[in-house]
C-alpha cells in the first residue's frame, strides 16, 4: 500500500445533530466514560461514537465522546470528571456548539466510588450478604491527578477509575 497515499487519509466522525460531545478525555478513559453513562443502552438507536488516542492541538493525546440526542446530567458531569479532570463538555443542538464548559472536580463524591479498603464499613456485607446501609464517602485530596480519601477509613484511592460504582 502507498504510504503517501495512506498519510494523507483522514478518518472522519460524522457531526451529531443534538447531544454531548465530550472532549479532552485522559487517553485510554473513553471506554470507562462510557460505562458511566451506561452506554450504549439496549435497544437504543442513538449514534455513540468513542474516539481514542488521536492528537490534540496541544500535541499531546486525547479521547472523545460523542453521544447523540442526550445532554448529560450534572452528577454524570461530575462522576467523568473523577477520571477525566481536563474534559471539556460541549453540548450540540442542531448541529452548533450551543454550551460548552470545563469539568469541574467536586469536593466531594459520594455514592459514587467504592473504596479500595475490603474491610471498608462502606463494603461490608451482614450474614445474608446484603450491603450495611453506609453510603461510599469520600474528600478529593488532590485534584491534578484526582485522589480520594474514605471518610470512613482514611483510605485513599489513587486509581478511581476502576473504583467508580
Amino acid at each position: 500500500m502507498n504510504t503517501e497515499v495512506v498519510s494523507q487519509k483522514e478518518m472522519k466522525v460524522s457531526p451529531i445533530r443534538n447531544g454531548t460531545v465530550i472532549d479532552h478525555i485522559t487517553p485510554g478513559m473513553a471506554l470507562k466514560v462510557l460505562r458511566i453513562l451506561g452506554l450504549p443502552r439496549e435497544g437504543s438507536r442513538s449514534v455513540v461514537s468513542a474516539i481514542m488516542n488521536v492528537p490534540s492541538e496541544s500535541g499531546r493525546r486525547k479521547d472523545i465522546v460523542k453521544i447523540e440526542d442526550r445532554e448529560l446530567e450534572p452528577e454524570e458531569v461530575d462522576r467523568i470528571s473523577l477520571i477525566a479532570p481536563n474534559a471539556t463538555i460541549n453540548i450540540i443542538r442542531d448541529y452548533e456548539v450551543a454550551e460548552k464548559h470545563k469539568v469541574a472536580l467536586p469536593e466531594r463524591a459520594e455514592g459514587t466510588v467504592a473504596c479500595s479498603n475490603p474491610n471498608c464499613i462502606t463494603n461490608a456485607r451482614d450474614e445474608f450478604g446484603r450491603r450495611e446501609p453506609v453510603l461510599a464517602s469520600f474528600r478529593v485530596i488532590a485534584k491534578e491527578k484526582p485522589v480520594l480519601r474514605c471518610d470512613y477509613c482514611d483510605r485513599d484511592v489513587v486509581n478511581i477509575a476502576d473504583q467508580i460504582m
